[in-house]
């Protein structure tokens, strides 16, 4: 027996906490299956309203400006491939995209948010 007392969540917080966690895992998967991270946006986009206003809301920008960045990340790298530094910006990107993946993921995990607004 536990004496730990589990904080109590809504089903709006759990179901927010699901899809974020559902894009988080396509975002890690794109690695694998490139297609992924499209799929991850476009959960994103389609569920947005439904976090409006919660804490998972920062999470939701989070998500969206990661792949967005990314993807201009990953343009500059492809277009300076043939001068020889675009490997170098894709890689960046990659470990960029993979440091967002893992700290939004935990802070989720730990129920914060991923930063607060001014």
């Amino acid at each position: 027996m536990s004496n730990s007392i589990e904080p109590i969540e809504d089903p709006q917080t759990r179901a927010a906490k699901k899809v974020t966690t559902l894009v988080y895992a396509l975002q890690a998967g794109s690695f694998v299956v490139p297609i992924c991270f499209v799929a991850a946006i476009i959960v994103n986009y389609v569920k947005k309203d439904e976090l409006t206003g919660s804490w998972v809301e920062s999470h939701s920008r989070w998500q969206i400006r990661t792949f967005w960045f990314g993807l201009l990340w990953a343009f500059f790298g492809i277009i300076t491939l043939i001068m020889g530094i675009g490997y170098f910006i894709l890689m960046g990107t990659a470990v960029w995209i993979i440091y967002r993946i893992a700290k939004g993921w935990l802070a989720l995990n730990d129920d914060k948010p991923m930063y607060l607004e001014n």
